[in-house]
């Protein structure tokens, strides 16, 4: 199912889901079900449409586009979360460096697949 390439670009990407969960949970009771709920929605979205993107027989570039939409909304989530000082500057320079690693890798990816 998996090749090496397309498992390491789920593995980093499953990754920051289990390193961000804890940190949406303490969001203010406010923000959990506002905030916290789409960047997880959008985490979710992402490793879905990477088992889609490597499933299929036909790459699709709408697909791996979609996947970049999505990762820049994330990336607009996750700083707006860190400007409300719900994430701390720490852990958002933390995400950046995970989020722009996985942007990197799709890239490859898509490059791989000649998408």
């Amino acid at each position: 199912m998996y090749n090496y390439n397309d498992l390491f670009l789920f593995q980093k990407t499953y990754d920051l889901v289990l390193w961000l969960h804890p940190i949406l949970n303490r969001f203010p009771k406010s923000q959990k079900f506002v905030l916290a709920q789409r960047i997880e929605n959008c985490l979710i979205e992402i490793l879905e449409g990477l088992v889609k993107l490597n499933s299929q027989k036909f790459r699709s570039e709408s697909l791996a586009e979609d996947l970049n939409v999505k990762i820049d909304r994330l990336r607009i989530l996750v700083r707006l979360a860190k400007d409300l000082r719900f994430i701390s500057i720490k852990s958002y320079g933390f995400f950046a460096e995970r989020i722009t690693e996985v942007g990197k890798l799709l890239g490859g990816f898509k490059k791989i697949k000649n998408i």
